[in-house]
């Protein structure tokens, strides 16, 4: 399907099924999200895993052709069982920013993919270890998988945050300034995630984010290390080279309350604006009013179009629609679900990629919970640089 500068694509083969966004940068450099699924459920991890990294490896011959991956993220059906393989084969071509994490994919299969490409930039791992595209002014730092065994949740999230601001700083960026986004994935997170929440604030204020200043783009959800001793880990995305007001944040106070109002501290989504385009980022968002209550509990219909509801006021603000997404991550809490939501969103966004996987939301009466990635044209080339 076309849709101006964006189409998306569906690949069908007989062991995946291959979703893609394609952003048709001109000039500039493009973007693709791809998420490959396996199909075959009855194969074994290894042999839906080899079947996902062919499809992957035939999309670099067409269409995704002068791409490179800045990002992937593979989603586990049982990490401890899995991981190492999957890490033996990446260390051998390790071409970007990885994240792995057991979240299992819903429609039975073990294994699932999503990848983030660009086509016209400059790729490097820097000493720090973060992940480095770059183009023109900017330079897009990307982190996957970062982790430590500390005792307990909160200190995992403290130690790995401040590391963090750590790497950034060899960069000569800030966690204020310059990160845009990040995903905390919580093992047991009706238990751990307070350990999280109380951490980061914690570090937050050292870094001069507080209420009166701004936060991060965010999720926080369910999800385990291959390791049980890991009980938080964490992705992350920063720009180097941003300008004042290139960065703003997004609210939808008509639906959704300030996270800091239940003891939170996150976006509910950011917006970054450069000279040819407007990238969006919408965190973890669930069935919420601008009260912070649960809206229609225990009825998975009435949240997932509540959520959308959401989603689409965030959007908006940032003025787009989902029109400009290319990418969907869809939770949810309680595996039997699967099918109305799988019906629901295969419906109403047929074309756009997305994965569906269990990983309970930090509060439990929300049932399903969604983030999503959006770019959209826009010119600004008399106030900033292109992407």
């Amino acid at each position: 399907m076309d849709n101006g500068n964006k189409q998306y694509q569906t690949i069908q083969s007989d062991k995946t099924l291959t979703e893609l966004f394609k952003y048709d940068g001109g000039s500039n450099p493009s973007e693709y999200h791809v998420i490959i699924h396996s199909t075959c459920r009855e194969n074994t991890y290894e042999e839906q895993l080899n079947a996902i990294l062919d499809a992957y490896e035939a999309l670099l011959e067409q269409p995704l052709h002068g791409a490179v991956a800045v990002f992937k993220r593979y989603f586990l059906s049982d990490a401890a069982n899995q991981a190492d393989l999957l890490q033996a084969i990446a260390a051998e071509g390790m071409d970007c920013a990885l994240s792995i994490v057991e979240q299992p994919p819903l429609n039975g299969t073990k294994v699932a993919l999503w990848a983030y490409l660009q086509t016209g930039v400059s790729t490097q791992v820097l000493p720090g270890g973060l992940f480095e595209a770059k183009h023109g002014i900017y330079r897009h730092l990307w982190m996957g998988g970062s982790y430590n065994r500390a005792a307990n949740a909160e200190y995992q999230t403290r130690l790995m945050l401040n590391d963090y601001v750590l790497q950034l700083a060899g960069q000569g960026c800030k966690l204020a300034k310059n990160c845009v986004r990040t995903w905390f994935f919580v093992q047991n997170v009706d238990v751990n995630y307070a350990g999280v929440v109380k951490a980061r604030k914690e570090v937050f204020i050292t870094q001069n984010l507080t209420e009166q200043t701004h936060y991060i783009a965010s999720t926080g959800i369910g999800g385990r290390h291959a390791d049980p001793k890991v009980l938080v880990q964490m992705d992350a995305y920063a720009v180097d080279g941003l300008q004042p007001g290139q960065v703003r944040y997004l609210y939808a106070p008509t639906h959704l309350n300030p996270t800091y109002e239940y003891g939170v501290t996150f976006e509910r989504g950011t917006c970054v604006d450069y000279g040819d385009r407007r990238h969006v980022f919408i965190s973890g968002t669930a069935s919420i009013d601008n009260k912070g209550e649960i809206v229609s509990p225990g009825d998975i219909r009435k949240q997932t179009e509540r959520m959308w509801e959401n989603v689409e006021a965030l959007l908006a603000e940032a003025e787009c629609t989902f029109d400009d997404v290319g990418q969907m991550i869809v939770y949810l809490r309680d595996p039997a679900d699967y099918p109305v939501v799988q019906s629901m969103y295969n419906e109403r966004f047929p074309h756009t990629p997305k994965v569906i996987t269990l990983a309970p939301v930090c509060r439990p009466g929300w049932l399903i919970e969604m983030e999503c990635m959006g770019v959209k044209q826009v010119d600004n080339g008399s106030k900033y640089a292109p992407f």
